[in-house]
């Protein structure tokens, strides 16, 4: 497994411990997003896409975050569960959507995250810089073959026989 292409979204407020959102392309075939990069004490690393922890309402069943203390949909008080706890000991608020389940491959994306956010830093010093995260993509951050290239070779066959001409184009439009 290959780490195809990273793209890099920097966070304007840096105040915040989050400095950027990120998107990884694996084999140039599956793409993860929302993974973030955080300013740790030891310095940045990658923390993976998650969503909070939810409980249902005892009274009408709707999902709310576990530190709710009224239910969003009926407005019932609700009880505190116990949350699940993490290995420290704290309360557990958040579940990872995606996860590595080896140190290497952690290792693998935490490197090339890490390398394109410091080369992100760098761009955004430059006069005229512009994200390209959003943006339809331009080769300088992936590697050749990635799914995003618009010179790819007419000839590939795909797996139902259409045109990959534009294949993966607008997958980061909203």
């Amino acid at each position: 497994m290959e780490i195809t292409e990273v793209r890099v979204k920097l966070v304007e407020d840096t105040d915040d411990r989050l400095q950027a959102f990120c998107s990884i392309t694996f084999d140039n075939s599956f793409v993860v997003r929302d993974l973030k990069v955080i300013e740790g004490t030891n310095g940045p690393f990658v923390a993976m896409p998650s969503r909070k922890m939810t409980a249902h309402c005892p009274r009408c069943h709707s999902k709310n975050h576990t530190r709710a203390s009224y239910c969003n949909q009926c407005g019932s008080k609700l009880k505190h569960h116990v949350a699940r706890e993490n290995q420290d000991g704290r309360s557990k608020l958040y579940a990872d959507i995606a996860h590595p389940i080896n140190s290497e491959c952690r290792e693998m994306i935490q490197k090339n995250v890490l390398e394109e956010y410091k080369a992100e830093l760098e761009r955004s010093r430059e006069p005229g810089y512009s994200s390209r995260y959003d943006e339809g993509f331009s080769p300088g951050n992936a590697k050749s073959g990635g799914p995003h290239l618009e010179n790819r070779h007419e000839s590939q066959a795909t797996p139902a026989g259409e045109d990959q001409k534009n294949f993966g184009s607008g997958i980061f439009d909203n």
